[in-house]
């Protein structure tokens, strides 16, 4: 069963009614193994019906996202959304370059155990973001230091 097939089951199994455009999303969340914006939700979906408006699409989403079926992560701003099998991950974005670069999730498990142990909170860390310099525009920093020192 594909996991579109699985989401859809899942609602219903939950009680929920399965609307045709809820399925439309559902199905182009699932087809698309990347990180999408609303907006390139709905313009995706428009080829499918042009009676699904942009309203629908974000609630479609946050209602998605409240059953647990998506993840939905803020970069730079920006909301994007990611079907749930996408995976835990971490993002690591650079603040200059703006590139985004995945890091394994299980980085996160010492940090996790320690908020446990230390605050007995249980953090959400299967999807983040965290913001630093990458190994090019550390390069360059460290460039344009030499340089100002002469």
């Amino acid at each position: 069963m594909d996991t579109a097939q699985q989401m859809i089951d899942t609602l219903r199994e939950r009680g929920y009614r399965m609307t045709p455009q809820r399925e439309i999303i559902i199905r182009e969340m699932t087809s698309c193994k990347r990180h999408l914006t609303a907006e390139e939700i709905y313009r995706n979906v428009q080829a499918f019906s042009k009676a699904i408006n942009l309203t629908t699409v974000y609630r479609t989403l946050d209602f998605l996202f409240q059953e647990g079926l998506i993840n939905r992560t803020e970069i730079r701003g920006v909301v994007i959304y990611a079907a749930e099998e996408h995976g835990q991950h971490v993002h690591l974005i650079c603040r200059r370059c703006s590139a985004v670069i995945s890091a394994d999730h299980k980085l996160m498990q010492s940090l996790e155990d320690s908020l446990i142990e230390r605050y007995t909170f249980t953090p959400d860390l299967e999807h983040i973001a965290i913001f630093g310099l990458c190994k090019e525009c550390q390069k360059e920093s460290r460039v344009k230091v030499t340089i100002k020192e002469y």
